[in-house]
C-alpha cells in the first residue's frame, strides 16, 4: 500500500537538517535541533521550547527502537507546525525498547493551538519509518536538501525490498498457508486493529509493519487505527469478506463483537511492530485450520481475549484501572459542584428542597441548591459506571448491562464501591463465559440483544442482592465509620502509609492501589462536609505532588548534583508537580533510583500524614493547586505540600552530596595520566 505524506508537506527546510548531530546526550542533542527552529523563526523562546519538550519527554520515552527517536510537544512558542531532524553517527540514548541509541531523531514542533496536528503528522511518520526504504534513504543521504525532500514527499519511494525478518519456518508457513487459502478472487485477505496506550506512535507504526508484511506473504490487509490522530472504522462489509483478524493492541479495542467468529490473533501493539511476518503467517495458518478461508458475516457477539503473555494479576489492574478511568469524571464533576455548592450556600444546603418547581433564578441559594442537587445525582453514577465499565474490560459490550445492573444494586444495598467491584468482575466473567456457548444457529442472533442481557442480569442480581451484598455492605459501613473516626495517631499513620504507597513507585501499581482506593472511599463522602474520605483524598494527592516538586527544588539549590538533561527535567517537573503528576520525577528515579526513590518517599509520607493531621478535605480527585479553592484548609494543605517538597529536596541533596563526597578523589598520577603527549 502507498502512504503519502502530503501531511508533512514543507515541515521541514534544509536548514532544519543536520547530518553531523555532535551531542551525544540526549538534553545537549534536542537543544541543537531546537536552535534550528528558533533560527528559522519556527519557535519564539528555546528555553520555553525546550521545557515543554522536557515535559513530554517524563511522560513517556519517545525513542522507537531500530535506532529511532521522536520527540515531540505542542508548545505556545510554536509558531507553524515544523520538524527538525538530526542524524548522529554515535547515537543518542531516547529510552528506546530495544535499547539501541537513536541515529535518525525526528523533532516535531506543533504550535499549542494546532488540535491535532502534531498528532497527525506523528501518524504519517511513523507508518512511513516502517519503510527500509525510507529510513535507509535518510541514512544514506548526503545533503540536507535530499533529507527534505525525502522526508516532504518530494521524492518517489523505492520499491521495498524483500526483507530477512521472516524465518525461515515463517516462510514456509506462508508459503503453504497462503497457498492452500488463495481464492479465485485474489488469495488470502486480512483486516486488523492496532491500538496502543497513547495512541501515537506504535499504534501507526504497527499497522505499516502489518500492511508491508501482507505485502510481502501475498495477501490483502485493511488496517483500523484507534489512535489518537481519529479513528476511520473498517466497512462491514469488509470486515465480513475478511479470512481473519490480526488485534496488535495493548488497549481494549473498541466494538470487538464486529469480529466475532472470525479466526483471530490477538497480541500486544509491539508484537505488530516487530513480528508482523509471524503475525500474518498466523492468520494464515489459523484460516487453514479453519477450513479454508470462507468468507461469512461476522457473528453478533465475539469472547474477548487478553494480549498473550500477560499475567492474570496485570488482567485483573487492567480491568479495575478501566472501570476507574470511567468513573472519575463522574467523581469529578459530583465532587467539584458539591463544593461549589457548599461555597455558594454553606453546608446547610444539602437539606434544601428539590429544585424543581422551587428555583428562583435571582437566588443564589437555589442555585447553590441546584449545583448540589446535580452534584449530588452525578454521584449516583459511580458505582453502576464504575461495575459497567469493569465488565465491559473483561467481555466488551455484552456485559455492559449486567455490570451497571449490579453497580446499581449495589447502591441499593449499602455495598458501594467494593460491591461495585465485586459486581463489575463477577458480570464479566459470567458474561465471557455465556458468549463462548455452542447455541443453535437460530439462537444465536438473538444472544446479545435478549439471551445474554437477561440471564446475566438476573444472575448479578441475585448474586447483590442474596448471596453477597449484605456482607459487602457491612464492610462498606465499617470502612465508612473508620475513616470518620479516624483521628489524631491513626490518622496521621494512614496518611504516611498511603503517602509511602505514592511515591514508591511513581505512577505504578502501588501508587495507582493508593490513588483507587482514595477515589473509591471518596463516593461514600455524600454531604458530609468533614467526612474521613475527603481527608484521604487530599492526603493522597498532596502526596502525589511532592515528588516532582522536591526534584525540581533540588535541580535549583543543588545545581551541581544533577546533568543538564536532569536540571531540564526540572523545569517541567515544577508543572507536573503542581498538577499532582507524580510521573514527573520519573526521569530522576530512573537516572539514580537508590537516593530518589527514598527521599520522595520520605516528603510524600511528611505530606499525607501532615494532611490528615490537619484534617484538609478534598472532593476533586485530581487537579492539584488548580482545585486549591475547593480544598478544605487549604493554607494547611499548601503548608503540608511545601514541608513534604522541602523534605524530598533535602534529602535527595544529602544522599547525592554523600555520594559525591564517597567518590575517591583523583590522584596525582591519575591526572597526570589524562595529560596530552607531548609533540
Amino acid at each position: 500500500m502507498t502512504d503519502t505524506m502530503s501531511e508533512t508537506s514543507g515541515l521541514i527546510t534544509p536548514a532544519l537538517v543536520d547530518l553531523y548531530l555532535a551531542p551525544a546526550d540526549k538534553n545537549e542533542a534536542l537543544r541543537v535541533l531546537a536552535q534550528r527552529l528558533v533560527a528559522e523563526g519556527r519557535v519564539t523562546d528555546l528555553d520555553g521550547f525546550l521545557a515543554d519538550v522536557a515535559a513530554r519527554e517524563a511522560q513517556a520515552p519517545t525513542g522507537m527502537g531500530d535506532g529511532i527517536g521522536i520527540p515531540h510537544c505542542r508548545s505556545p512558542h510554536v509558531t507553524q507546525p515544523s520538524l527538525a531532524f538530526g542524524r548522529s553517527a554515535r547515537g543518542v540514548d531516547f529510552d528506546a525498547p530495544d535499547g539501541r541509541p537513536a541515529d535518525l531523531i525526528f523533532m516535531i514542533a506543533a504550535p499549542a493551538g494546532a488540535d491535532d496536528t502534531h498528532l497527525q503528522i506523528l501518524a504519517s511518520l511513523a507508518r512511513r519509518l516502517m519503510d527500509p526504504a525510507f529510513t535507509g534513504a535518510l541514512r544514506d543521504a548526503e545533503s540536507p536538501s535530499a533529507v527534505a525532500a525525502r522526508i516532504n514527499g518530494e521524492e518517489p519511494p523505492a520499491a521495498v525490498p524483500e526483507t530477512a525478518g521472516a524465518s525461515e519456518a515463517v516462510a514456509a508457513l506462508r508459503a503453504t498457508a497462503v497457498t492452500e487459502t488463495a481464492a479465485s478472487d485474489g488469495g488470502l485477505r486480512l483486516v486488523a486493529v492496532t491500538s496502543c496506550p497513547t495512541g501515537i506512535a506504535h499504534t501507526y507504526m504497527a499497522a505499516k509493519a502489518l500492511e508491508l508484511a501482507a505485502a510481502r506473504a501475498g495477501a490483502r490487509i485493511q488496517v483500523e487505527t484507534q489512535g489518537s490522530a481519529g479513528t476511520t472504522p473498517l466497512d462491514p462489509e469488509v470486515i465480513a469478506a475478511a479470512d481473519a483478524v490480526i488485534f496488535a493492541h495493548d488497549v481494549e479495542i473498541r466494538d470487538r463483537a464486529r469480529f466475532a467468529g472470525k479466526p483471530t490473533v490477538d497480541v500486544g501493539v509491539k508484537a505488530g511492530v516487530n513480528r508482523a511476518d509471524d503475525l500474518i503467517a498466523q492468520a494464515a495458518g489459523l484460516v487453514t485450520a479453519a477450513g479454508g478461508g470462507a468468507r461469512t458475516a461476522a457473528a453478533p457477539v465475539a469472547a474477548p481475549s487478553a494480549p498473550s503473555g500477560e499475567h492474570w494479576a496485570q488482567r485483573l489492574r487492567t480491568y479495575l484501572m478501566t472501570g476507574v478511568s470511567y468513573m472519575i469524571p463522574f467523581v469529578a464533576a459530583g465532587g467539584l459542584l458539591i463544593a461549589l455548592a457548599f461555597a455558594m450556600g454553606g453546608y446547610q444546603i444539602a437539606s434544601a428542597p428539590s429544585v424543581l418547581g422551587h428555583f428562583d433564578w435571582t437566588s443564589s441559594h437555589s442555585w447553590a441548591a441546584m449545583l448540589f442537587q446535580t452534584g449530588k445525582t452525578s454521584f449516583g453514577f459511580l458505582v453502576p459506571v464504575l461495575s459497567g465499565y469493569i465488565a465491559w474490560a473483561i467481555a466488551d459490550r455484552a456485559a455492559l448491562a449486567a455490570g451497571i445492573a449490579g453497580g446499581a444494586v449495589s447502591v441499593a444495598v449499602g455495598a458501594g464501591f467494593l460491591g461495585g467491584i465485586v459486581s463489575g468482575l463477577a458480570a464479566g466473567f459470567l458474561v465471557l463465559w455465556m458468549i463462548r456457548w455452542n447455541v443453535p444457529r437460530a439462537i444465536k442472533g438473538i444472544m446479545p440483544v435478549v439471551v445474554i442481557p437477561l440471564l446475566s442480569v438476573a444472575a448479578v442480581g441475585f448474586l447483590m442482592f442474596v448471596v453477597v451484598g449484605s456482607p459487602i455492605a457491612s464492610a462498606m459501613n465499617g470502612l465508612t465509620d473508620w475513616l470518620n473516626g479516624l483521628s489524631g495517631s491513626n490518622a496521621i499513620l494512614l496518611g504516611v502509609l498511603l503517602g509511602a504507597m505514592m511515591a514508591f513507585d511513581m505512577g505504578g501499581p502501588l501508587n495507582k492501589v493508593a490513588y483507587t482506593f482514595a477515589a473509591g472511599v471518596l463516593t461514600t463522602a455524600g454531604a458530609t462536609p468533614d467526612a474521613g474520605s475527603l481527608k484521604v483524598m487530599a492526603a493522597v494527592m498532596a502526596a502525589g505532588m511532592t515528588p516532582p516538586l522536591g526534584m525540581a527544588l533540588a535541580t535549583v539549590v543543588r545545581r551541581r548534583l544533577f546533568t543538564p538533561e536532569e536540571r531540564e527535567n526540572g523545569k517541567a517537573a515544577w508543572v507536573l508537580g503542581a498538577s499532582f503528576i507524580t510521573e514527573g520525577a520519573i526521569p530522576f528515579a530512573a537516572a539514580d533510583p537508590l537516593r530518589v526513590i527514598p527521599a520522595g518517599i520520605a516528603g510524600s509520607m511528611t505530606a499525607g500524614g501532615l494532611v490528615m493531621a490537619f484534617g484538609s478535605t478534598l472532593r476533586a480527585p485530581h487537579g492539584g493547586i488548580w482545585v486549591l479553592p475547593l480544598i478544605g484548609s487549604p493554607f494547611l494543605y499548601l503548608l503540608a505540600v511545601a514541608a513534604g517538597t522541602v523534605v524530598t529536596t533535602g534529602v535527595v541533596v544529602l544522599l547525592k552530596g554523600w555520594r559525591e563526597s564517597a567518590a575517591p578523589a583523583p590522584t596525582a598520577s591519575s591526572l597526570a595520566g589524562k595529560q596530552p603527549a607531548a609533540v
